[in-house]
């Protein structure tokens, strides 16, 4: 890919957006899948559990979610119009059954009220927060008391392998994601070391390590 490309891609990836956008969230949501499974299997989620997750791309996995226990509320916030829009289409029969929802937002303040959620959860949205304190904080303030929110992205060794990362990316590794959690009174900070087999644009498989921190209010 030229330089231009790559700029053009890693835009996208932040804030996916026309057919473009669409194309990189599709195979955003393939090559992701791995890591969005296994947050959602360590959400340990319940029976009426309310769950809100920040960038939820294209919806494909908000399914998987509401399988996970009866009668789960599913919040999804987005700062892409796009992602919304394909969300709202391909969940339209959660969204009758008011099972799902999903809001526009400015990636900073979360539009909802104290202690509303039993879980929260992103995936590959850590390196785009403008605020990443400011919006953690925002995260504390919506959980409940006993609440887990889990924070998912690929390791700063990994990530800096990738052509396409550049100053657009706040990376991270699992000091620094402890220093910035710490910053908030979570009752505990878990991390969960990960690492997968994933396809290169190049056709090759390599090793993606990737860290779950998870925090308890």
């Amino acid at each position: 890919m030229t330089e231009k490309e790559l700029k053009a891609l890693a835009s996208q990836l932040s804030c996916p957006k026309g057919d473009f956008g669409l194309e990189v969230a599709e195979k955003m949501n393939h090559t992701n899948s791995g890591m969005i499974l296994s947050t959602i299997y360590n959400l340990d989620l319940q029976k009426n559990d309310q769950v809100l997750e920040l960038g939820h791309g294209n919806g494909n996995h908000i399914s998987e979610i509401l399988k996970q226990a009866t009668k789960i509320s599913y919040f999804g916030l987005e700062i892409s119009e796009s992602m919304k829009a394909e969300s709202e289409k391909n969940n339209t029969e959660f969204i009758k059954k008011n099972q799902s929802e999903f809001t526009l937002y400015d990636g900073n303040t979360l539009p909802f009220v104290d202690a509303f959620f039993d879980k929260i959860m992103t995936v590959n949205t850590l390196y785009f927060w403008k605020k990443p304190t400011s919006l953690l904080k925002e995260m504390y303030r919506v959980l409940k008391v006993g609440g887990t929110c889990s924070i998912t992205f690929a390791s700063m060794s990994f990530m800096k392998t990738l052509p396409f990362v550049d100053s657009h990316f706040e990376l991270y590794d699992a000091h620094k994601i402890k220093t910035l959690a710490s910053k908030v009174p979570f009752t505990s900070i878990e991390l969960i070391d990960k690492n997968e087999l994933v396809e290169s644009k190049a056709g090759e498989y390599v090793n993606r390590e990737y860290i779950i921190a998870k925090l308890t209010k």
